[in-house]
This record gives C-alpha cells, structure tokens and sequence, in this order.
C-alpha cells in the first residue's frame, strides 16, 4: 500500500494512461479527437515531475510532486469538460466539430483527403456506461490523490497536522 503514495507510482499510473492512449489510437484504430490530445498532455507532465521528484529527498521532492498533483488535477478538469461535451451538457470547441462548413467543392475535397478529426461530442469507446474522457477523469482524479499521499509522506509538517 505504501508503493501507492511514491511518486514512482504516479509516474507508472499516468504511463500507463498514455500507453492506453496510444494502443487505443494505434492499434485499436480509434482516432482521438482535439480535447483527446489535449488530455494527455497532464499525463506526460505528472510522469516527467515525478520521475523528477525521484531524484531529490524529503521536502526537496515536495515541489516536483506538488505540480504533478496539479497537473492530475488540471487533468480531471479537462476530462470533465469532455465528458460535459460529449453529454452534450455544454458546446465543445470550434476544433472539436471539424471547424466551418466548407464553402467550396475544392475546400471539402481538401478535407476529405485529410481526414478530419474525430468529434468531441461523440464516445468513440465506452465501458461500463463511462467513455474514455470519465475514464481518465477518474484515473487523474486518483492521482491526484496519490500525489497528495506522497507530499504527506514527504513534508513532515504534514504528517504531524494529519495525526
């Protein structure tokens, strides 16, 4: 259990987030759409700041933990707003409809030929009633919570407030 509060274990989780992006994309053939891409980016930088926070002791690693634990949060917000796209509870992006209409027949031969992106507002995969955007929102939510276990393990003026 205490594996669960290291930051080699955010590291790990948001790793496997993106090895899970990418086997989606690439080898289940599900093309991410603009607010997808966007979603990863949190997850490359908790892996980056916590394998960081691996190289320095005690307080000195409180630094590096805590941004990624704002990165896990910066995440679930950014799933969250996806998940409120694809409900339809809110409009997405301009990117995320494939932008304007196209005006010209050279125009929309321009865009079939390079495939626009998927939509924002459609789950493309789904599991237990969940699409990959709550998936994820769970998955950073759960992070950040990991994050916050391992600044607790590492500032001990935390521990002794927690007790």
């Amino acid at each position: 259990m205490r594996f669960l509060v290291h930051p080699a274990a955010l590291a790990a989780g948001s790793l496997a987030a993106l090895a899970a992006a990418f086997a989606f994309q690439h080898l289940g053939g599900l093309e991410p759409c603009p607010l997808c891409i966007w979603q990863r980016w949190p997850h490359l930088a908790i892996a980056l700041l916590a394998v960081v926070s691996l190289g320095f002791r005690g307080t000195a690693a409180a630094v590096p933990v805590g941004l990624a634990g704002l990165a896990a949060l910066a995440g679930a917000g950014l799933a969250g707003f996806h998940v409120g796209v694809e409900q339809q509870w809110w409009a997405g992006l301009e990117a995320c409809a494939g932008g304007p209409p196209a005006e010209t027949v050279a125009e929309l031969r321009e865009r079939l030929l390079n495939a626009a992106p998927a939509r924002c507002d459609e789950a493309a995969w789904s599991f237990l009633g969940l699409s990959m955007a709550a998936w994820n929102g769970l998955l950073s939510l759960a992070l950040a919570g990991m994050a916050a276990g391992a600044l607790r393990r590492k500032v001990p003026a935390m521990r002794s407030r927690a007790a």
